[in-house]
């Protein structure tokens, strides 16, 4: 069985003061921000990579049994 790239999603939201608070809907707790968007950016893919490290050293699934699918708006 061939390998499945595994995504989360994250949300950006932009802050009053500039940059983006960051966080990801699947991943309870995860939270963090970046003075723009790149910043954000890399700083939302080193806590993705530090939650999934904890969960992983805690035994703990990434399977969240979440489906996610679009649907496009009503014109």
């Amino acid at each position: 069985m061939a390998d499945i790239a595994k995504e989360i999603e994250l949300v950006f939201e932009p802050e009053g003061d500039g940059g983006f608070h960051v966080y990801a809907p699947d991943l309870p707790g995860l939270h963090t921000q970046g003075d723009d968007f790149d910043d954000a950016m890399a700083n939302a893919n080193e806590a993705v990579a530090l939650y999934v490290e904890g969960l992983r050293e805690d035994g703990e699934s990434l399977d969240s049994g979440v489906i996610r699918r679009t649907s496009p708006l009503p014109a």
